[in-house]
């Protein structure tokens, strides 16, 4: 269960977006990229929610440029973790782990220094109810391969806060993760908290 409770971060970080620089851009979307340009970094609690309905919980943590961590709360031993060249996916179930470069990987979207929302990653859509505004976003070469949505909550002064992000794959089926208690300009004292260290490190010759 922990297994396919991580796969949707998974589906976020080993799925290729990539994004180029385009002019002309809506408000809400300056707002959206206004927002990504002044957050460094950041701490929540998340909820993950399967296209099943199951949930997991855990702790998000944020450095950008370059890092992340996603760190499952107890029995679950999986988590995620970007150290600034690689992204890491510890399977705890396997004992085993998987990795590749960030730039070739959705995470670059969150990462990167200087983030803009257009060139091949198109705004498809971008839809208000309430406090929440969603930009839902595709590849501009293949919108059939799955839709990332991001739901930002809006503040009376009209700014912008990442409250979530949802993928849609082709079959249509949906996972979610959901922000909660986000700290933004956190400083982390845990040294190694954005570098991958092994549980197990003799468990692959097992």
């Amino acid at each position: 269960m922990a297994r396919l409770m991580t796969m949707i971060v998974m589906a976020f970080v080993m799925t290729v977006f990539p994004v180029m620089a385009q002019a002309a851009q809506p408000e809400e979307v300056k707002k959206a990229e206004a927002y990504f340009a002044n957050l460094k970094t950041a701490q929540a609690r998340f909820v993950q929610t399967s296209a099943d309905g199951r949930q997991q919980r855990g702790t998000f943590y944020l450095s950008r440029p370059g890092k992340l961590r996603f760190q499952y709360d107890a029995p679950n031993d999986d988590f995620v973790v970007a150290d600034g060249i690689f992204i890491y996916f510890y399977d705890g179930q396997m004992k085993q782990q998987t990795n590749a470069p960030i730039s070739q990987t959705l995470a670059d979207f969150l990462l990167r220094k200087d983030l803009k929302l257009s060139g091949d990653l198109a705004v498809t859509k971008i839809m208000r109810s309430g406090e929440l505004v969603q930009i839902f976003l595709a590849q501009t070469d293949s919108p059939e391969s799955g839709t990332l949505i991001l739901g930002f909550n809006e503040n009376k002064s009209g700014e912008l806060n990442l409250k979530k992000w949802r993928i849609v794959d082709a079959m249509g089926n949906i996972t979610e993760i959901e922000l909660f208690n986000v700290q933004s300009g956190v400083k982390f004292k845990n040294k190694t908290l954005f570098a991958y260290h092994d549980p197990e490190p003799k468990g692959y010759n097992k």
